[in-house]
Protein backbone atom coordinates (compact mmCIF):
# COMPACT_ATOMS: atom_id res chain seq x y z
CA UNK A 1 0.00 0.00 0.00
CA UNK A 2 1.09 3.85 -0.97
CA UNK A 3 -0.40 6.99 0.38
CA UNK A 4 -0.26 9.22 -2.77
CA UNK A 5 -1.70 12.12 -1.25
CA UNK A 6 -3.03 13.12 2.14
CA UNK A 7 -4.38 16.32 3.99
CA UNK A 8 -5.99 17.06 7.18
CA UNK A 9 -7.98 19.96 8.08
CA UNK A 10 -8.46 21.41 11.75
CA UNK A 11 -7.45 18.55 13.10
CA UNK A 12 -5.53 19.31 16.60
CA UNK A 13 -2.87 21.96 16.04
CA UNK A 14 -3.33 21.98 12.03
CA UNK A 15 -5.19 24.58 10.37
CA UNK A 16 -4.74 23.08 6.75
CA UNK A 17 -2.01 20.67 5.30
CA UNK A 18 -1.82 19.10 2.24
CA UNK A 19 1.09 17.06 0.81
CA UNK A 20 2.16 14.21 -1.61
CA UNK A 21 4.56 12.19 0.50
CA UNK A 22 7.77 10.25 -1.11
CA UNK A 23 6.90 5.86 -2.11
CA UNK A 24 9.39 5.06 0.60
CA UNK A 25 10.93 7.46 3.00
CA UNK A 26 9.67 9.95 4.07
CA UNK A 27 11.19 12.46 6.93
CA UNK A 28 8.96 14.59 9.24
CA UNK A 29 10.72 16.80 11.46
CA UNK A 30 10.43 19.70 13.43
CA UNK A 31 10.69 21.52 17.38
CA UNK A 32 8.68 19.60 20.13
CA UNK A 33 5.42 21.05 19.54
CA UNK A 34 4.97 22.04 16.23
CA UNK A 35 2.70 19.00 15.33
CA UNK A 36 4.55 16.05 13.70
CA UNK A 37 3.07 13.38 15.73
CA UNK A 38 -0.73 14.78 14.74
CA UNK A 39 0.18 14.67 11.20
CA UNK A 40 1.28 10.82 11.77
CA UNK A 41 -1.93 10.73 14.29
CA UNK A 42 -4.22 11.69 11.06
CA UNK A 43 -2.75 8.74 9.00
CA UNK A 44 -2.82 6.03 11.21
CA UNK A 45 -6.85 7.29 11.84
CA UNK A 46 -7.80 6.04 8.35
CA UNK A 47 -7.06 2.20 9.52
CA UNK A 48 -10.52 2.58 10.99
CA UNK A 49 -8.68 2.28 14.89
CA UNK A 50 -9.37 4.40 17.52
CA UNK A 51 -6.26 6.98 18.18
CA UNK A 52 -3.16 6.04 19.97
CA UNK A 53 -2.98 9.09 21.68
CA UNK A 54 -6.80 9.96 22.80
CA UNK A 55 -10.31 7.97 22.98
CA UNK A 56 -12.32 10.92 22.43
CA UNK A 57 -13.44 12.67 19.65
CA UNK A 58 -13.23 16.24 20.73
CA UNK A 59 -10.14 15.81 21.81
CA UNK A 60 -8.96 15.37 17.94
CA UNK A 61 -10.74 18.87 16.72
CA UNK A 62 -8.72 21.92 17.04
CA UNK A 63 -9.71 25.03 19.65
CA UNK A 64 -13.11 26.64 17.80
CA UNK A 65 -13.87 24.30 15.62
CA UNK A 66 -16.97 21.62 15.11
CA UNK A 67 -15.37 19.39 13.13
CA UNK A 68 -11.80 18.04 11.68
CA UNK A 69 -11.28 16.58 8.01
CA UNK A 70 -8.73 13.68 6.69
CA UNK A 71 -8.18 13.28 3.39
CA UNK A 72 -6.08 10.39 2.08
CA UNK A 73 -5.69 9.16 -1.37
CA UNK A 74 -3.48 5.44 -1.51
CA UNK A 75 -2.93 2.79 -3.57
CA UNK A 76 -4.18 -0.34 -2.38
CA UNK A 77 -5.75 -3.43 -3.94
CA UNK A 78 -3.87 -2.62 -7.20
CA UNK A 79 -5.87 0.20 -7.53
CA UNK A 80 -5.87 4.00 -6.31
CA UNK A 81 -8.94 4.54 -3.65
CA UNK A 82 -9.95 7.81 -1.25
CA UNK A 83 -10.93 7.79 1.89
CA UNK A 84 -12.23 10.88 3.55
CA UNK A 85 -12.93 11.07 7.41
CA UNK A 86 -14.96 13.75 8.79
CA UNK A 87 -14.84 13.82 12.69
CA UNK A 88 -16.98 15.52 15.13
CA UNK A 89 -19.32 13.59 17.80
CA UNK A 90 -18.57 10.71 16.12
CA UNK A 91 -16.50 9.62 12.89
CA UNK A 92 -18.21 9.43 9.17
CA UNK A 93 -16.16 7.75 6.46
CA UNK A 94 -16.76 7.98 2.55
CA UNK A 95 -15.08 5.61 1.08
CA UNK A 96 -14.42 5.82 -3.15
CA UNK A 97 -17.67 8.01 -2.64
CA UNK A 98 -19.67 5.88 -0.63
CA UNK A 99 -20.68 6.56 3.04
CA UNK A 100 -20.08 3.57 5.24
CA UNK A 101 -21.48 2.93 8.04
CA UNK A 102 -18.11 2.96 10.01
CA UNK A 103 -14.95 3.51 9.62
CA UNK A 104 -13.74 -0.11 10.88
CA UNK A 105 -14.73 -0.76 7.08
CA UNK A 106 -11.21 0.38 6.60
CA UNK A 107 -9.98 -2.62 8.45
CA UNK A 108 -8.34 -5.10 5.34
CA UNK A 109 -8.48 -2.19 2.87
CA UNK A 110 -5.46 0.57 4.47
CA UNK A 111 -2.75 -1.02 5.97
CA UNK A 112 -0.55 1.26 8.54
CA UNK A 113 1.52 0.07 11.80
CA UNK A 114 2.65 3.05 14.30
CA UNK A 115 5.53 2.83 17.04
CA UNK A 116 5.36 6.15 19.20
CA UNK A 117 6.63 6.48 22.46
CA UNK A 118 2.95 4.89 24.11
CA UNK A 119 4.24 1.76 22.11
CA UNK A 120 6.87 1.16 25.05
CA UNK A 121 3.10 -0.03 27.00
CA UNK A 122 3.93 -2.81 25.06
CA UNK A 123 7.06 -4.17 27.30
CA UNK A 124 6.70 -1.51 30.38
CA UNK A 125 3.35 -1.34 31.24
CA UNK A 126 0.38 -4.77 32.18
CA UNK A 127 -1.27 -7.19 30.01
CA UNK A 128 -3.95 -4.98 28.44
CA UNK A 129 -1.13 -3.27 26.55
CA UNK A 130 0.06 -6.71 24.62
CA UNK A 131 -3.57 -7.58 24.47
CA UNK A 132 -4.16 -4.56 22.59
CA UNK A 133 -1.41 -5.28 20.31
CA UNK A 134 -2.54 -8.82 19.39
CA UNK A 135 -6.21 -7.17 18.91
CA UNK A 136 -4.95 -4.41 16.34
CA UNK A 137 -3.15 -6.46 14.68
CA UNK A 138 -4.98 -9.60 14.02
CA UNK A 139 -7.64 -7.24 13.02
CA UNK A 140 -5.56 -5.96 10.52
CA UNK A 141 -4.88 -9.13 8.63
CA UNK A 142 -8.33 -10.81 9.73
CA UNK A 143 -11.07 -8.98 9.67
CA UNK A 144 -13.56 -11.71 10.76
CA UNK A 145 -11.58 -11.88 14.15
CA UNK A 146 -12.64 -8.12 15.08
CA UNK A 147 -15.99 -9.66 14.40
CA UNK A 148 -15.66 -12.43 17.25
CA UNK A 149 -13.60 -10.42 19.46
CA UNK A 150 -16.96 -8.10 19.40
CA UNK A 151 -19.43 -10.40 19.77
CA UNK A 152 -17.22 -11.73 22.85
CA UNK A 153 -17.28 -8.53 24.33
CA UNK A 154 -20.63 -8.01 24.46
CA UNK A 155 -21.39 -11.53 26.06
CA UNK A 156 -18.82 -10.83 28.34
CA UNK A 157 -20.46 -7.14 29.56
CA UNK A 158 -23.94 -9.43 29.52
CA UNK A 159 -22.46 -12.05 31.91
CA UNK A 160 -20.71 -9.49 34.20
CA UNK A 161 -24.14 -7.74 33.99
CA UNK A 162 -25.73 -11.35 35.28
CA UNK A 163 -22.80 -11.57 37.93
CA UNK A 164 -24.00 -8.61 39.67
CA UNK A 165 -27.93 -9.69 39.85
CA UNK A 166 -26.61 -12.91 40.78
CA UNK A 167 -24.88 -11.22 43.54
CA UNK A 168 -28.54 -9.18 45.27
CA UNK A 169 -30.43 -12.40 44.50
CA UNK A 170 -29.76 -16.11 44.75
CA UNK A 171 -30.21 -17.96 41.44
CA UNK A 172 -29.28 -21.58 40.18
CA UNK A 173 -25.23 -21.94 38.76
CA UNK A 174 -27.54 -23.08 35.56
CA UNK A 175 -28.82 -19.88 35.05
CA UNK A 176 -25.23 -18.32 33.81
CA UNK A 177 -24.38 -21.64 31.61
CA UNK A 178 -25.63 -20.33 28.34
CA UNK A 179 -23.32 -17.57 28.77
CA UNK A 180 -20.66 -19.52 29.70
CA UNK A 181 -21.01 -22.08 26.81
CA UNK A 182 -21.11 -18.67 24.41
CA UNK A 183 -17.60 -16.98 26.33
CA UNK A 184 -15.99 -20.39 25.67
CA UNK A 185 -17.42 -20.89 22.23
CA UNK A 186 -16.01 -17.83 21.00
CA UNK A 187 -13.01 -17.59 23.20
CA UNK A 188 -12.10 -21.05 21.36
CA UNK A 189 -11.62 -18.92 17.96
CA UNK A 190 -10.06 -15.84 19.60
CA UNK A 191 -6.93 -18.34 20.86
CA UNK A 192 -6.94 -20.12 18.24
CA UNK A 193 -6.37 -17.16 15.91
CA UNK A 194 -4.18 -15.51 18.36
CA UNK A 195 -1.69 -18.60 18.70
CA UNK A 196 -1.47 -18.99 15.26
CA UNK A 197 -0.52 -15.29 14.63
CA UNK A 198 1.86 -15.31 17.67
CA UNK A 199 3.81 -18.55 16.40
CA UNK A 200 4.34 -16.14 13.63
CA UNK A 201 5.49 -12.64 15.42
CA UNK A 202 7.71 -14.67 18.07
CA UNK A 203 10.36 -15.78 15.10
CA UNK A 204 9.96 -12.97 13.06
CA UNK A 205 10.54 -10.69 16.30
CA UNK A 206 13.10 -12.73 17.51
CA UNK A 207 15.42 -12.13 13.94
CA UNK A 208 14.56 -8.61 13.63
CA UNK A 209 15.82 -7.94 17.37
CA UNK A 210 18.83 -10.21 16.92
CA UNK A 211 19.63 -7.67 13.67
CA UNK A 212 18.98 -4.73 16.09
CA UNK A 213 21.23 -5.76 18.71
CA UNK A 214 23.85 -7.30 16.43
CA UNK A 215 23.01 -10.78 18.33
CA UNK A 216 24.32 -9.65 21.73
CA UNK A 217 21.10 -10.69 23.10
CA UNK A 218 18.17 -12.90 22.53
CA UNK A 219 14.38 -11.70 22.56
CA UNK A 220 11.77 -14.39 22.87
CA UNK A 221 7.64 -14.32 23.89
CA UNK A 222 4.61 -17.05 24.48
CA UNK A 223 1.16 -16.85 24.76
CA UNK A 224 0.72 -17.35 28.81
CA UNK A 225 -2.59 -19.92 28.34
CA UNK A 226 -1.12 -22.07 26.30
CA UNK A 227 1.74 -23.93 23.98
CA UNK A 228 1.42 -23.00 20.77
CA UNK A 229 0.84 -26.23 19.35
CA UNK A 230 -2.50 -27.34 21.02
CA UNK A 231 -5.66 -28.37 19.18
CA UNK A 232 -9.44 -26.20 19.20
CA UNK A 233 -11.17 -28.85 21.19
CA UNK A 234 -7.86 -28.75 24.01
CA UNK A 235 -8.31 -25.00 23.90
CA UNK A 236 -12.20 -24.94 24.46
CA UNK A 237 -11.66 -27.81 27.22
CA UNK A 238 -9.06 -25.53 28.96
CA UNK A 239 -11.22 -22.54 28.78
CA UNK A 240 -14.24 -24.80 30.21
CA UNK A 241 -12.23 -25.78 33.02
CA UNK A 242 -10.71 -22.18 33.46
CA UNK A 243 -14.18 -21.03 33.67
CA UNK A 244 -15.78 -23.80 36.57
CA UNK A 245 -12.15 -22.90 38.34
CA UNK A 246 -13.22 -19.13 39.10
CA UNK A 247 -16.58 -19.48 39.19
CA UNK A 248 -16.55 -18.87 43.23
CA UNK A 249 -14.53 -15.70 42.49
CA UNK A 250 -16.98 -14.60 39.76
CA UNK A 251 -19.83 -14.48 42.24
CA UNK A 252 -17.54 -12.98 44.66
CA UNK A 253 -16.04 -10.47 42.96
CA UNK A 254 -19.02 -10.09 40.44
CA UNK A 255 -16.68 -9.68 37.09
CA UNK A 256 -15.64 -12.58 34.65
CA UNK A 257 -12.21 -13.99 35.47
CA UNK A 258 -10.77 -15.97 33.06
CA UNK A 259 -10.78 -15.74 29.43
CA UNK A 260 -9.02 -14.20 26.42
CA UNK A 261 -9.65 -10.87 27.75
CA UNK A 262 -7.18 -11.82 30.84
CA UNK A 263 -4.13 -13.78 28.83
CA UNK A 264 -1.37 -12.29 28.54
CA UNK A 265 2.42 -12.59 26.42
CA UNK A 266 5.36 -12.88 28.31
CA UNK A 267 8.29 -11.24 27.02
CA UNK A 268 11.90 -12.82 27.88
CA UNK A 269 15.64 -11.12 27.02
CA UNK A 270 17.88 -13.96 27.42
CA UNK A 271 15.29 -15.81 29.50
CA UNK A 272 14.52 -12.98 31.68
CA UNK A 273 11.62 -10.80 32.11
CA UNK A 274 12.03 -8.06 29.49
CA UNK A 275 9.64 -6.34 31.87
CA UNK A 276 11.59 -6.21 34.86
CA UNK A 277 15.46 -7.09 33.82
CA UNK A 278 14.79 -5.19 30.34
CA UNK A 279 16.77 -1.61 30.19
CA UNK A 280 14.70 1.06 28.46
CA UNK A 281 16.70 1.10 25.68
CA UNK A 282 16.24 -3.12 25.31
CA UNK A 283 13.44 -2.43 26.07
CA UNK A 284 12.61 0.12 23.24
CA UNK A 285 14.02 -2.29 20.79
CA UNK A 286 11.77 -5.12 22.00
CA UNK A 287 8.74 -3.27 21.19
CA UNK A 288 10.49 -1.76 17.59
CA UNK A 289 10.73 -5.51 16.79
CA UNK A 290 7.62 -6.81 17.59
CA UNK A 291 5.66 -3.52 15.31
CA UNK A 292 8.23 -4.37 12.56
CA UNK A 293 7.53 -7.88 13.01
CA UNK A 294 3.80 -7.17 12.50
CA UNK A 295 4.41 -5.17 9.76
CA UNK A 296 6.17 -8.35 8.26
CA UNK A 297 3.17 -10.60 8.83
CA UNK A 298 0.96 -8.45 7.45
CA UNK A 299 2.28 -8.10 3.66
CA UNK A 300 2.73 -12.10 4.00
CA UNK A 301 -0.81 -12.23 4.42
CA UNK A 302 -2.24 -9.71 2.45
CA UNK A 303 0.01 -9.41 -0.33
CA UNK A 304 0.25 -5.39 0.99
CA UNK A 305 3.04 -3.65 2.48
CA UNK A 306 1.81 -1.50 5.02
CA UNK A 307 2.17 1.86 5.16
CA UNK A 308 5.00 2.16 8.93
CA UNK A 309 4.67 5.07 11.14
CA UNK A 310 7.89 5.88 13.09
CA UNK A 311 7.22 8.84 15.89
CA UNK A 312 10.31 10.02 17.23
CA UNK A 313 11.71 6.14 17.49
CA UNK A 314 14.98 7.15 16.07
CA UNK A 315 16.83 9.95 18.31
CA UNK A 316 16.98 7.05 21.27
CA UNK A 317 18.86 4.86 18.38
CA UNK A 318 22.54 4.54 18.40
CA UNK A 319 23.67 4.93 14.54
CA UNK A 320 24.18 1.01 13.94
CA UNK A 321 20.68 0.13 15.29
CA UNK A 322 19.27 3.03 12.81
CA UNK A 323 20.70 1.30 9.61
CA UNK A 324 19.80 -1.48 10.56
CA UNK A 325 16.05 -0.30 10.72
CA UNK A 326 16.55 1.81 7.40
CA UNK A 327 17.72 -1.13 5.43
CA UNK A 328 15.20 -3.36 7.11
CA UNK A 329 12.21 -0.97 5.66
CA UNK A 330 13.13 -0.60 2.47
CA UNK A 331 11.15 -0.62 -0.14
CA UNK A 332 8.16 -0.05 2.27
CA UNK A 333 6.51 3.36 2.66
CA UNK A 334 8.25 4.98 5.91
CA UNK A 335 7.05 8.42 7.94
CA UNK A 336 9.67 8.95 10.35
CA UNK A 337 9.30 12.43 12.76
CA UNK A 338 12.58 13.56 14.59
CA UNK A 339 13.86 16.57 15.58
CA UNK A 340 16.86 16.46 13.82
CA UNK A 341 16.80 15.40 10.52
CA UNK A 342 20.64 15.13 10.15
CA UNK A 343 21.20 11.84 10.26
CA UNK A 344 18.39 10.48 8.69
CA UNK A 345 18.74 12.68 5.42
CA UNK A 346 21.47 10.33 4.37
CA UNK A 347 18.76 8.28 2.88
CA UNK A 348 19.35 8.49 -0.85
CA UNK A 349 15.30 7.86 -1.53
CA UNK A 350 12.56 10.17 -0.54
CA UNK A 351 11.77 13.44 1.25
CA UNK A 352 12.00 15.95 3.95
CA UNK A 353 9.26 17.82 5.06
CA UNK A 354 9.19 20.36 8.09
CA UNK A 355 6.76 21.25 10.41
CA UNK A 356 6.40 24.31 11.92
CA UNK A 357 3.25 25.65 13.99
CA UNK A 358 1.04 22.86 12.45
CA UNK A 359 1.82 23.67 8.81
CA UNK A 360 4.22 21.18 6.96
CA UNK A 361 6.69 22.47 3.81
CA UNK A 362 8.73 19.95 1.53
CA UNK A 363 11.82 20.65 1.95
CA UNK A 364 14.78 20.41 -1.34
Amino acid sequence: MIITHHSAKNFRNIGSISFEPHPEMNIIYGENGQGKTNIIESIWLLTGFYSFRARKNIQLISQGHDEAEILTRFYSHMREQLAEMKINKRKELVLNGIKEESPRVMMGKYFAVVFSPSTLGIVQDGPSERRKLLDIALSLIKPNYAVVMSRYLRVLDQRNALLKKMGERCFENGYIEPWDNELVSLGTKIVKYRLDYIEKLSALSGEIYNGISSGREKFTFHYDFSPENISEEEIKEKLIADIEKYRDADLKKLYTNAGPHTHDLILSLNGRDARVFGSQGQQRSCALAMKLGEASIIEEITGESPVVLLDDVMSELDEGRQTFILNYLDNWQVFITCCDPSQLLRSKKGKAFEVIDGDIKEME
